[in-house]
């Protein structure tokens, strides 16, 4: 990782550039000066096909002075805008600002229509067919990379749409998510579980709650150690969205779906990122969006 935090890379490619222009500096003086060795009738004595000879003539005044204002312009270029390096260039632009100003002229567009949604229910935007679009849009640029253009989610990725939520699903917690982001944890619990037998019954009464196929023997034997896991997951094993724990009496598995699946999580730990948006969207647009995600799951009455 040195070689992205020290200014080698960077003395690298002014280094490259500046040869690069000096390269065709000499080039162009070079080829102006050089003499070749022709015949009497100014030819350099290479002949093809029988009759076709190389002439020695000087080249076209015009391919000169482009390839002289090309040098100009590339040294001028370099002056006004970054090229050389980690140099900033004398106009003072870069493609972070550039990107910044333009979503800044996008936002001032739109801001009279966001702050007609920003001041209803998150209920109520989630009924407005304009909003829904909008909200699509910004959950299509943001989300659905991690929970699918559907929204189903995937493996370790939650889905949206089935109303199972392991912070709460609440408009006020869906705003809350989108704003700060979520750190999920599953501490590795096989210490405290006991042995690697007693983390298999464990698995096996994990599996019991939610009615998935189990060995009921295991899963009764597991019961009691189930007590290291119950400071979270609760003693009925619903969960709590407090802590953002699981419920394990619903079926619904989101790292994977068996015993091996509940004893790797156990003996390694589990953690989970849902990256905060405040620093991307404005609030009014978490605030459309949280009403995208809230009629996912509450379809009826978002309609």
């Amino acid at each position: 990782m040195s070689d992205f935090t020290s200014n080698f890379w960077s003395v690298y490619v002014a280094g490259i550039t500046v040869f690069s222009i000096a390269a065709c500096v000499l080039l162009l003086w070079f080829s102006g000066k050089a003499k070749a060795m022709t015949d009497s009738d100014n030819t350099t004595g290479h002949v093809w096909d029988g009759d076709l000879r190389e002439m020695n003539n000087p080249l076209p005044r015009w391919w000169v002075g482009m390839f002289i204002i090309t040098i100009v312009f590339a040294v001028f270029y370099l002056y006004l805008y970054p090229g050389l390096g980690g140099r900033a260039g004398s106009s003072g632009w870069t493609s972070k600002g550039q990107l910044d100003a333009e979503i800044a002229k996008g936002d001032a567009e739109v801001a009279p229509l966001y702050a007609k949604f920003l001041s209803m229910k998150v209920e109520d935007v989630a009924k407005d067919p304009q909003a829904r679009a909008i909200g699509e849009r910004l959950f299509m640029n943001n989300c659905s990379q991690c929970h699918g253009s559907d929204a189903h989610g995937g493996k370790g990725f939650p889905n949206l749409t089935d109303g199972d939520w392991l912070h709460g699903g609440t408009p006020e917690k869906i705003v809350e998510t989108l704003t700060k982001g979520r750190v999920g944890n599953m501490p590795t619990m096989a210490a405290a579980v006991g042995t690697a037998d007693d983390v298999k019954n464990v698995a096996n009464y994990v599996l019991s709650m939610s009615g998935s196929p189990h060995d009921s023997v295991r899963a009764n034997l597991g019961k009691e150690k189930f007590a290291a896991c119950a400071a979270c997951h609760g003693a009925d094993g619903k969960g709590m969205q407090a802590v953002g724990s699981a419920n394990l009496t619903d079926n619904i598995w989101l790292h994977g779906f068996g015993e091996q699946a509940i004893i790797s999580i156990v003996t390694a730990g589990k953690t989970n990122v849902m990256p905060a948006q405040e620093s991307k969207l404005t609030q009014a647009q978490i605030h459309v969006l949280a009403s995208y995600v809230w009629g996912l799951s509450n379809s009826a009455a978002a309609n």
